[in-house]
């Protein structure tokens, strides 16, 4: 049976479609599929909410999928009614009622009997506020009560299954709302050493009408975070039709960033509603293309971006960067030997994040935080790092002026619409400003920097409304994703909405997301490269539109501060699409 070479291919069939269904219907989707994709795995569903498949039913499925080459494991979704209907958002089970407990934990030792492995829908959470719950939480917060209560639940379900079944292999499902995890129980920190593995979910769907925040950006950076998460152990990635089906664009866009992020498997929900679908048509065109450029991409490679476990504040912020075309490497832990680091006000959970930030920026880090973060540790430290004070003034404006240690111009960037920033002071020259907006005869900073030790602190001045990020100059976002860029190989200068992925085996791609042809950039910094090639058609692009003026003394300066050298090429421009390129060394 022919697959795909650098990626496995699944799909969860759920309880919905097993139900009643016939073998000759099964059969009839399966050579459906076999048209279409190269699929390896499927996940048959065991429960969900009022549907539980029966054991004659669920083994003739087993039986036909396995004849039929597939690999087959379980899967569970924990939603049920059970007694009095709880007060529990999606009808989740509630573990602090016994009735609920032992159901749930039938369901787990039927599944184990039937299977070596299963995986748990990302229903696997705990919304119930029942009387039950409120006296079980006592004081504790709504986070830690629920926090608490799974892990002690996570670890009666899998000591439960492998009572069963001792080779079952029990898998956690992710949802895309990680922001919101601790809030019902989702508990990566600790449930990443309680089952054997997890996944991933990356459904982006349709970014202006949903209520999660969520970026396209989304698809490729969560599944970085879950594979820093539990390194090797991240099973795959889960994308949805669902929000998607009225623009397969987005249903594609899912599959290629979860591709892209390297993920070992695709999980497609669902197959019964795939059938007869052009969504899924659709998706193996574009995997033959997918197949082929995965092969040749290195490990990714990102500005390290500390997301604690069980944090929140600037939700979803690192997913609107990521689509101004800044690479990001989203991780739990605070890398303390990253070449430049990103803060958010996220990373400000960490009670210990301030000293180890004055540390690593000390000891010669370059570090960009952002005005979140600013505010969030005004008390714990980073006072002392910077004269950059928020306010409560608010500024409007269009225009921008960018500059720094080395450069200044006298050039303005006017935006299309504008854009309202908190003003943040600063004491001229304790600190400078990088990028400013002018209001006025009023300017305040959008991108600040301060000498600390031998290191940089760069502060990113965040709108409140996140998507208007999108609507910066293209040279703005440049100068932002230059300061990301110190000790790397490139930044661009585009209008967002755009993706960089960068590769250890100086691979890159860039995904543009605009519906419009946009100018874009690409500065390659340093002299070793000469220029890069398309991987796909060997086309190169070798001749640069500028080299960048050097930095010279400011003012009356004594020195500079050496950077590298910055060759410009224009970025082969396509709407909707992606390419992906080699770095070639002279």
């Amino acid at each position: 049976m022919e697959h795909y070479q650098n990626f496995k291919l699944a799909s969860y069939v759920y309880a919905y479609y097993l139900d009643g269904k016939s073998a000759e219907q099964i059969q009839s989707d399966i050579d459906f599929y076999k048209k279409h994709v190269k699929l390896n795995k499927v996940y048959l569903e065991t429960h969900r909410a009022l549907v539980d498949i029966p054991e004659d039913q669920m083994r003739m499925a087993k039986k036909i999928f396995e004849d039929n080459g597939f690999e087959v494991s379980g899967g569970i979704t924990t939603t049920v009614k059970v007694g009095e209907a709880k007060p529990a958002i999606f009808d989740c089970f509630c573990y602090s009622d016994p009735a609920h407990r032992e159901e749930f934990l039938r369901i787990v030792r039927y599944t184990a009997s039937l299977f070596d492995e299963f995986i748990l829908d990302d229903y696997y959470f705990s919304s119930c506020r029942c009387e039950l719950c409120i006296q079980e939480k006592g004081n504790r917060s709504w986070a830690q009560f629920k926090l608490d209560q799974m892990e002690e639940f996570s670890k009666l379900l899998v000591k439960t299954a492998k009572e069963v079944n001792p080779k079952c292999n029990v898998i956690i499902k992710y949802p895309n709302w990680y922001e919101s995890f601790q809030e019902l129980g989702y508990n990566p920190g600790k449930q990443k050493d309680i089952f054997d593995m997890i996944y991933t979910g990356t459904e982006s769907r349709n970014s202006n009408y949903n209520g999660q925040h969520l970026q396209r950006y989304m698809s490729y950076s969560i599944m970085r975070l879950m594979e820093n998460t539990a390194p090797g152990r991240n099973g795959g990635g889960w994308i949805d039709l669902g929000g998607s089906s009225n623009n397969l664009s987005y249903w594609l866009e899912q599959a290629n960033l979860t591709m892209f992020s390297k993920g070992r498997e695709l999980m497609m929900f669902n197959f019964g509603t795939l059938i007869d679908s052009p969504a899924l048509a659709a998706l193996g065109v574009e995997f033959e293309r997918v197949d082929k450029i995965v092969g040749q991409l290195g490990n990714p490679v990102g500005v390290s971006t500390y997301e604690p476990y069980d944090s929140d504040g600037e939700d979803q912020l690192i997913n609107y960067v990521g689509m101004c075309g800044i690479p990001l490497e989203p991780t739990p832990v605070f890398d303390d030997r990253a070449p430049v680091l990103f803060l958010t006000q996220n990373s400000a959970y960490d009670k210990d994040v301030m000293p180890k930030l004055e540390k690593y920026v000390r000891e010669g880090g370059i570090a960009i935080v952002t005005s979140g973060f600013v505010r969030a540790t005004l008390d714990r430290g980073i006072k002392d790092m910077t004269s950059v004070r928020p306010t409560d003034r608010k500024v409007r404006g269009t225009r921008y002026q960018l500059t720094n240690l080395n450069v200044s111009t006298y050039n303005v960037h006017v935006s299309d619409e504008p854009v309202e920033f908190t003003v943040m002071n600063h004491k001229n020259n304790a600190t400078w400003y990088d990028v400013l907006l002018h209001v006025n005869d009023f300017s305040t900073a959008i991108m600040t920097e301060d000498y600390y030790g031998k290191g940089f602190l760069y502060i990113l001045n965040i709108p409140d409304n996140f998507g208007d990020l999108y609507k910066l100059p293209k040279d703005v976002i440049g100068a932002i994703a230059k300061n990301f860029a110190r000790k790397g190989k490139m930044f661009l200068s585009v209008n967002p909405k755009f993706n960089l992925y960068m590769y250890d085996n100086d691979v890159f791609g860039v995904y543009n997301f605009n519906e419009f042809k946009q100018p874009a950039e690409i500065t390659l910094l340093g002299d070793e490269y000469l220029g890069f090639e398309d991987i796909e058609t060997g086309q190169r692009f070798t001749k640069p539109v500028r080299v960048n003026p050097k930095p010279f003394r400011k003012g009356d300066s004594a020195t500079f501060r050496p950077e590298p050298t910055e060759t410009v090429y224009e970025l082969p421009v396509f709407t909707g699409g992606y390419k992906f390129f080699r770095l070639l060394k002279k």
